[in-house]
């Protein structure tokens, strides 16, 4: 069983998560890569979504790696 450590990452309610601000998206991601779940950050269910398709985007113009190759 693997446990995440929880991340108290606050954001404001209305505080729109950028694609561009990419010391924002590493804090949401593992070291494997993959995208912290809502339950772990504490982010509502708007704010998650916004989240993944950031990451995601950022991923694709090659901001961001896919896979952690370490």
């Amino acid at each position: 069983m693997i446990f995440y450590k929880q991340k108290n990452i606050h954001l404001k309610p209305n505080e729109i998560i950028d694609y561009k601000d990419i010391d924002l998206l590493r804090k949401f991601i593992t070291d494997q890569s993959k995208i912290v779940s809502r339950r772990s950050n504490g982010l509502t269910v708007k704010q998650q979504k916004q989240l993944a398709k950031s990451i995601k985007k950022a991923r694709i113009l090659a901001l961001l790696p896919f896979v952690n190759k370490d």
